[in-house]
């Protein structure tokens, strides 16, 4: 069987093609592996989740009948263990949760901090 001359040119030029829209593609176009819109999806529903819960961190500091001295622990401690003071005092803790959500409780004293 004989091969047109062309041919290899031909499918060496539509490798190199392919190889070049992809690389386009992935870095400029937008595209993403299934993965990559995995990662991207669960950032965004958990911050989305921590912007609607952050009114009922705010509301369970309100309530709490330690809530002055929590506060005076939060002006006294530095800025790595202020975090671990809403933790602790419960107020990150969503309903249903074993275990305070960290970023629920950096935005809940983000909203204290402009609040006082």
């Amino acid at each position: 069987m004989q091969i047109p001359e062309w041919t290899k040119p031909a499918l060496i030029g539509a490798g190199t093609g392919a190889i070049a829209l992809a690389i386009v593609g992935f870095n400029w176009g937008g595209w993403l592996t299934a993965k990559s819109a995995q990662q991207m999806a669960s950032r965004q529903s958990a911050a989305a989740v921590t912007v609607a819960l952050t009114p009922y961190c705010l509301q369970n500091s309100k309530s709490d009948p330690d809530l002055t001295s929590v506060l005076i622990k939060l002006k006294e401690a530095n800025s790595y263990q202020r975090r671990v003071i809403v933790e602790e005092a419960g107020w990150a803790t969503p309903l249903g949760a074993e275990r305070p959500d960290r970023e629920l409780a950096e935005a809940c004293l983000d909203a204290l901090s402009e609040k006082t």
